[in-house]
C-alpha cells in the first residue's frame, strides 16, 4: 500500500511527523473508509500523499486523498477547490483536516493532457489556457489562501544561503524575485491561483472537457499560472526537443488569454527560476546532484525577452 516512494518523501518533508503518519496510515484509512461509507479500490501513483480510487455508498465514483496533517497543502487545495466550485477543476466533495483527508470527484476517462506532447502540443496548450481561464475567479471575502507575493521569499532565502556559491547563477535568482515583486505590484486583477497547472494536473474529463486537479491555492495575478506549462511535462529531462516548444506555447498563451505577451514572458520566466530554487533547497556542496532542470533551460530561453 506505501510505496518505497512515498515512505521515502514523506519521511524527508515531514521528519517525525511523515513518519508516525507513514505508520497510522493503515488505520487512518480503515477509519475514513468506515466512517465516510467507502469501498477502496485501485491506488493511484503519488509522491507525498497516500491517493486511491473509492466509491461511495450510493455506487459513485471517488478518489480519497489522504496526507500528514499538519502539512499545509490540504487545506489550500481544500479552500481553493471550494472556490473553484467545480468550475474548471474537480469537485471537493468532503474534508477532514485533522485527518489529512480530501474525498473529491473522481475524473474520467482521465487521461492528462501530457498525452497530447509533443505532437499535438498545440490542443495540450489550449487546454491548459482554457481551464486557467475557468479557475481565475475573485477570492471568496473570507479566503485564507497565502498571497502569492509571499513566494518571492524563496529567491531572498537562497540568495542569503548561497550567495554567488550556490548552483544557480545568482544574477538570475535575483532577476526573477526582483521581477516577480514587480508583477504582483502591477496586477490588475487578482484571483485564486491554482498555483501548479500543467499537463499532468489537467485532465480529460466528461462533465467538462478537461478539468484541473491537485491545486496548491494562492491568491495574485493571474499571469502567474502560465508559468509551470512551460517547462513541463518530464522537467527533469533537457531533452532539447521540449524547449523548443516554449516560443510557441508563449505566444499561443498570450492570445488565448487575452494576456500581454511581456506579462507571459516575465511570469514564466519567473516561474522556471522559483521551481529550481525550490529543488536547490536540499541541494548543498559535494552533493553530488544538480537542482537545474530544464525550467532553467526556459528561464535562459525567455531572458532576452524579458520586458
Amino acid at each position: 500500500m506505501i510505496t518505497e516512494e512515498l515512505s521515502r518523501n514523506v519521511a524527508t518533508a515531514w521528519g517525525d511527523d511523515g513518519k508516525r503518519w507513514l505508520r497510522d496510515l493503515p488505520g487512518i484509512l480503515r477509519e475514513l473508509l468506515r466512517d465516510w461509507d467507502l469501498r477502496a479500490g485501485r491506488p493511484f501513483p503519488s509522491s507525498y500523499h497516500y491517493v486511491t480510487s473509492v466509491t461511495r455508498g450510493d455506487g459513485a465514483p471517488a478518489v480519497l486523498k489522504l496526507g500528514v496533517p499538519s502539512e499545509t497543502a490540504l487545506a489550500g487545495e481544500a479552500s481553493a477547490l471550494a472556490a473553484f466550485d467545480g468550475r474548471g477543476a474537480v469537485r471537493l466533495l468532503r474534508t477532514d483536516l485533522e485527518r489529512g483527508a480530501l474525498l473529491l470527484e473522481r475524473v474520467a476517462p482521465g487521461r492528462p493532457a501530457r498525452d497530447l506532447v509533443p505532437a499535438r502540443d498545440a490542443e495540450a496548450t489550449t487546454a491548459i489556457a482554457s481551464v486557467m481561464r475557468r479557475l481565475h475567479v475573485p477570492p471568496p471575502p473570507d479566503s485564507e489562501l497565502p498571497d502569492l507575493l509571499t513566494q518571492a521569499r524563496a529567491f531572498d532565502d537562497y540568495a542569503a544561503r548561497h550567495g554567488e556559491n550556490g548552483p544557480l547563477p545568482l544574477d538570475m535568482v535575483l532577476r526573477a524575485g526582483g521581477l516577480m515583486r514587480e508583477l504582483c505590484a502591477s496586477a490588475a486583477e487578482r484571483v485564486v491561483l491554482h498555483g501548479d497547472l500543467h499537463h499532468d494536473n489537467v485532465l480529460r474529463a466528461a462533465r467538462e472537457p478537461w478539468l484541473a486537479i491537485d491545486p496548491h491555492g494562492l491568491v495574485g495575478d493571474p499571469g502567474y499560472d502560465v508559468g509551470a506549462m512551460l517547462f513541463n511535462p518530464d522537467p527533469g529531462d533537457r531533452d532539447e526537443k521540449p524547449t523548443a516548444l516554449v516560443p510557441a506555447r508563449v505566444e499561443q498563451l498570450a492570445d488565448e488569454l487575452a494576456m500581454p505577451l511581456d506579462r507571459v514572458v516575465a511570469w514564466g520566466f519567473v516561474k522556471a527560476v522559483m521551481s529550481d530554487v525550490w529543488t536547490a533547497e536540499d541541494w548543498t556542496p559535494g552533493a553530488g546532484w544538480s537542482p537545474i532542470s530544464r525550467a532553467f533551460d526556459v528561464a535562459r530561453l525567455l531572458a532576452p525577452r524579458l520586458p
